[in-house]
């Protein structure tokens, strides 16, 4: 296995998925479900994002050739969907749990866009083009598993923070998390738009 591959690829995703920065809208979207709902939104949102990038990592080019899509199109959606979920955060919607069922709130918007993102997405898409052998390909697939299982521990074990903040302080880390979530949102768009520019721009 090509070890040095496996870092670039292990630190590339670790940084775009950011498992530390992921921990407040996990907790903001699970806070206030009982701990064992919590802890199994956290290995389903991880095993839909680990079945994405896999997925993408393989047949990713093939499928959006065939469906004519762009990434920047696949990036505004992303988007999109994410202006969405921080405008449920910032309105309180997503604060009543008789409302959230655990497997939406992993599946959208945790394992994807989130974790399994336009960035992590085309970041493996292009390590696979570039990937030479075996050992390159099995690097990469080596580091995915082991960021996703990076992301799977600082999920998991999330639940202590829960009971630090209290009802009070996760009403407060909920907003924000709505917030950080909506410029995140409006970057992704911002950057599809800008890169649809570019490309037509080098067609004309």
């Amino acid at each position: 296995m090509d070890l040095k591959l496996f870092g670039e690829v292990f630190v590339t995703l670790l940084v775009i998925v950011d498992p530390p920065g992921m921990m407040p809208i996990f907790l903001a979207l699970t806070g206030p479900l009982p701990a064992r709902d919590r802890h199994r939104a956290a290995w389903q949102a991880v095993a839909l994002a680990l079945g994405v990038i896999v997925i993408f990592a393989v047949a990713g080019q093939t499928l959006l050739d065939y469906l004519h899509v762009d990434l920047p199109a696949l990036q505004a959606a992303g988007g999109l969907l994410l202006v969405l979920v921080a405008l449920e955060l910032l309105t309180g919607k997503a604060d009543d749990p008789s409302q959230q069922v655990t497997s939406n709130i992993a599946l959208v918007p945790l394992g994807t866009p989130l974790l399994a993102g336009p960035g992590a997405i085309v970041a493996t898409m292009l390590f696979v083009q570039q990937a030479d052998g075996a050992g390159q390909f099995s690097a990469i697939a080596a580091a995915i598993v082991a960021v996703m299982l990076a992301v799977w521990i600082v999920l998991r074990f999330s639940g202590g923070i829960v009971k630090v903040l209290r009802p009070g302080g996760i009403e407060v880390l909920t907003r924000i998390a709505g917030l950080l979530l909506a410029a995140i949102a409006v970057q992704l768009i911002a950057d599809a738009v800008a890169a649809f520019v570019t490309q037509y721009a080098n067609m004309s």
